[in-house]
């Protein structure tokens, strides 16, 4: 996710630079024909394309809503998420307890929760194309390690441990059954935000409905040009620039919204949250060292703008 608010202009007309070139060689072409060589005399009422460009209006405004839902829907989802995580390191932290095996039961709590850490980490990595056991060794023993190296799902893997080890602290007493009633629900809930984000990273936005109005836009900046000229001219090429630039990039901002995990600018920030969600944890913990151990996130530089 962009760092900053105040995104530079050549980042967001980069976004449609080679359509840019495309408005500008046609449109100053049509003017140039129309006024020296009188190739072509043809003009359309203004009223077309301006009846086109309200059509298309409305369909965009329609498809940004719709995209901006989808995105809204994920960063819920992960606000959910940095809740539940803290509630569930709560749970275990004040409901285990046991004063004859004190050692193990804090071995017990610190395993817990740095395998929430561990589950936060590995579906924000999965969720956008990655392996989704990339850096856990800094949270799993081996044993743990062991039992999800070959697991399809790491997710459900490490809720399965979660389940086991909630199992084996009711038969060791160190909680009752309500508690693991309670706690058993925070980690349904997590199982929920699981599946709510792999329904939005699994359903396509509908390609045929994108396919129209990217038709429809093009339709609009071919037939621009010859509703104008017949009025402005040669100012006809920067209105038809200013008006199809505002047309692409508003398109380009709902494909960009439409789908929040793809490791792109307009993201869900997955990475800041599973920090943040860390270091809470780990301040529950009393273990600074395990936050500060963290390695450095990978940053790639878009002049002094980064992505996370």
């Amino acid at each position: 996710m962009l760092l900053r608010n105040n995104i530079p202009l050549t980042y967001i007309f980069g976004k449609i630079k080679k359509e840019l070139f495309f408005v500008i060689a046609y449109s100053l072409g049509i003017v140039v024909l129309y006024e020296n060589f009188h190739v072509t005399r043809i003009s359309i009422p203004l009223a077309v394309p301006a009846l086109l460009g309200t059509v298309i209006s409305l369909l965009l405004a329609f498809r940004s809503n719709q995209a901006y839902d989808r995105w809204w829907e994920a960063r819920i989802i992960w606000g959910a998420i940095v809740n539940d995580s803290r509630t569930i390191s709560r749970q275990i932290l004040s409901f285990v307890e046991n004063p004859y095996e004190l050692e193990e039961v804090e071995k017990f709590k610190y395993r817990f929760i740095k395998r929430q850490i561990a589950w936060c980490n590995a579906l924000s990595q999965s969720l956008r194309g990655f392996s989704a056991h990339k850096g856990l060794e800094r949270y799993l023993d081996k044993n743990e390690l062991v039992f999800i190296k070959n697991q399809r799902n790491v997710m459900v893997a490490l809720l399965e441990l979660h389940a086991m080890d909630l199992k084996k602290a009711l038969n060791e007493g160190w909680i009752n059954k309500y508690q693991q009633i309670e706690i058993d629900k925070t980690i349904t809930a997590l199982c929920n935000h699981m599946g709510g984000s792999e329904r939005i990273k699994n359903t396509i936005f509908p390609v045929t409905y994108s396919k129209y109005i990217n038709m429809s836009i093009h339709l609009f900046i071919v037939l621009l040009p010859f509703g104008l000229i017949e009025y402005f001219g040669y100012m006809e090429v920067p209105l038809v620039i200013a008006l199809a630039a505002f047309f692409l990039l508003v398109e380009k901002m709902a494909v960009h919204l439409q789908d929040p995990f793809e490791n792109k600018p307009t993201d869900t920030p997955t990475t800041t949250i599973c920090r943040n969600i860390e270091k809470d944890l780990c301040q529950m913990l009393d273990d600074n060292k395990l936050f500060e151990d963290m390695p450095h996130v990978e940053k790639a530089s878009i002049g002094s703008y980064y992505i996370l």
